[in-house]
């Protein structure tokens, strides 16, 4: 690994520690879908310039605490090994990190912004087409609506955690480009 990797492997890492270990908390019924994971995809897709790493680094992420979280506090939930529909949320993941590597050629606050909307749509439709399937809504337009409206609170939640994890996980990076320049990739490492 280069220290970029490692840096980036860091800041992933912290933040996922946040993620998994805050449902343990008392009040987490308020917050529940502040997660850190679509500020996660944000960041690989973003810095992450292999593709392999990109991809990999939210899908295992998501993974290893979905994980954790179904074998202890999301127990009841659980299907033996995760969730129902837990594939909808890995794609919709997976489309996250490839929409956020076209977006964010540029690390700017206007591709920040662009991304987090991107990634909070994602999350937004692909996750509620498998709730829609899934349920006993009508599998019409209107039924999908109907999803759709009912998943405006949590949708809300996971813009506010993707907005204030990313601002944390760029910003952090960012500051840590400035102050080593070893952090920045170079022309010929951008490709």
């Amino acid at each position: 690994f280069n220290p970029r990797t490692l840096i980036l492997l860091l800041i992933v890492a912290l933040v996922t520690i946040l993620r998994t270990v805050a449902p343990f908390s008392d009040n987490f019924g308020q917050i529940a879908n502040f997660s850190a994971v679509g500020a996660i995809s944000l960041f690989s897709g973003t810095y992450f310039k292999n593709t392999l790493q990109s991809f990999a680094i939210p899908l295992l992420t998501l993974l290893l605490t979905d994980i954790i979280l179904a074998t202890t506090i999301y127990k009841e939930y659980s299907n033996g090994f995760l969730y129902e529909g837990w594939y909808w949320t890995y794609i919709a993941f997976a489309l996250m990190v490839l929409v956020t590597r076209v977006i964010s050629k540029k690390v700017n606050v206007l591709n920040f912004v662009f991304g987090t909307i991107a990634v909070v749509l994602i999350h937004w439709i692909v996750t509620d087409l498998g709730v829609w399937y899934g349920s006993n809504y009508p599998q019409t337009l209107a039924g999908f609506w109907a999803v759709l409206v009912l998943a405006i609170p949590f949708e809300l939640r996971f813009l506010y955690g993707t907005v204030a994890y990313g601002i944390l996980m760029f910003g952090a990076f960012e500051l840590l480009k400035v102050r080593y320049p070893v952090l920045t990739l170079s022309p010929e490492k951008i490709a």
